[in-house]
């Protein structure tokens, strides 16, 4: 009995540290998980989850992939492991926050373990904005980008309101019913497709096709652009290939839904679509309205939008001037970004907000969608012709597969470079890189 007693405790031991263990594995996966598929960087999503196994005394890995997350966690009776399914194909930003907020007061000793699950719990569940902040967000968008792009007709106005709002209500509905992500922004697109159509038949739309194109560049994938893209510099090239790839589905989803839907009344886009200047207070402060409306559809919380707001609407007036003074588009758009960088990067640190989706928000406005779905009216066209198609008609394609390639990198260069260097330079005390 006497070496029964002996050991009796030691087993009771063993099991506490194993529930122990356990429970380090249940705290990283709850935390990372939310911040994975809700738009947060991979380093900042690594950096949390490991910060948080630390803080219980327990050495923890992270290998993030695209479609499931790796974990290793070290404890003194050894490591354990874990997979679980998890897709960064969503945009939630109040999750994220919520999620950072548990994991920084339990970091600070502000907040129990216990403390600490239930608002992981509770963080990981938090509803995206209502359907009718979704729909305004979209209706106002939608209507600035076209004052951006120098919409004169006073028709062109209200067509864009009810093409974005008929194009939120049907995106909100079919994420009830369908899990399938690119579903969306095609039917949205094809919605703008008809509508613009319509509107180009009845000589209701002006050249620029604006009713088309407005509410389509509000569906594009801008911050798994960006993720992707700071992945690749961070040399985790699977992860940021798969997370491109994934923007670029998105983006061929809704330019066949626009093209599909211009095509079935009979419409097609301009091959050719210079904009009107604007003055720089219109320019300026749609921009800032803009960025309140594209950060709504990544339920950015109401007090979190005046300071990306004002930056998105100076970086713009940043582009306006180096425009006016003779800069290409693709320097005043770096220019734009590289001061959203600047100034986001410290900014999204400190307020716990993820940063590709609070930078891409101030320079949506700057996206070459209008390249993107043109470049892909030529190839359908260039498809249908053949041998037929005409020298222009090759060199047009060319030209806006081109410029919207280089706008991209211009901007996604001026976005990272500022948060990179900020890494360099001045390490988040918060974050250890993985």
């Amino acid at each position: 009995m006497r070496g029964l007693r002996d050991i009796v405790p030691a087993v009771t031991s063993e099991r506490k540290v194993q529930e122990s263990t356990s429970g380090v594995l249940d705290l990283l996966t709850r935390v990372t998980r939310v911040l994975f598929v809700n738009g947060e960087t991979t380093e900042q999503t690594v950096g949390w989850g490991v910060r948080a196994a630390e803080a219980l005394g327990f050495r923890a890995t992270v290998i993030p992939r695209w479609g499931e997350l790796s974990y290793r966690v070290e404890g003194p009776q050894g490591p354990v492991h874990d997979v679980e399914a998890a897709a960064p194909v969503a945009v939630n930003m109040n999750r994220v926050i919520g999620t950072v907020r548990a994991v920084d007061r339990f970091l600070s000793g502000q907040a129990t373990l216990d403390e600490t699950r239930s608002a992981l719990a509770a963080a990981a569940v938090l509803p995206g904005v209502s359907l009718g902040r979704f729909a305004l967000a979209t209706v106002v968008a939608a209507c600035c980008l076209a004052a951006i792009f120098g919409a004169e007709r006073p028709s062109t106005y209200p067509l864009i309101a009810v093409s974005a709002a008929i194009g939120a209500v049907v995106r909100r509905g079919l994420g009830k019913v369908s899990p399938n992500q690119l579903l969306q922004p095609f039917a949205a697109a094809l919605v703008a497709g008809l509508i613009g159509g319509l509107a180009q038949r009845l000589e209701l739309s002006s050249s620029l096709a604006l009713v088309a194109v407005c509410p389509c560049m509000i569906l594009v994938p801008g911050p798994h652009f960006l993720n992707g893209l700071l992945d690749v510099v961070r040399a985790r090239i699977a992860l940021g290939a798969s997370r491109l790839g994934f923007a670029a589905a998105v983006t061929a989803a809704i330019s066949a839904g626009l093209l599909i839907g211009l095509w079935l009344v009979g419409a097609t886009l301009p091959p050719f679509a210079p904009s009107r200047p604007v003055p720089l207070w219109i320019d300026a402060l749609a921009a800032g309205l803009v960025v309140a409306g594209y950060a709504s559809f990544f339920s950015i919380p109401w007090r979190f939008l005046p300071l990306p707001m004002l930056v998105g609407a100076c970086a713009h007036a940043v582009r306006w001037y180096a425009l006016s003074e003779g800069a290409t588009a693709f320097a005043g758009a770096f220019l734009a970004c590289l001061l959203v960088g600047a100034v986001i990067s410290p900014l999204a640190d400190r307020m716990r907000v993820p940063y590709a989706g609070l930078a891409f928000a101030a320079v949506v406005s700057l996206i070459p969608g209008v390249f993107v779905f043109r470049m892909a009216s030529g190839v359908v066209e260039l498809a249908r012709l053949g041998e037929n198609a005409a020298q222009p008609l090759v060199l047009a394609v060319v030209a806006d597969a081109s410029t919207a390639l280089t706008l991209l990198v211009a901007m996604g260069i001026g976005l990272i470079l500022p948060k990179l260097c900020a890494e360099a330079f001045r390490p988040s005390d918060h974050v250890q890189p993985a």
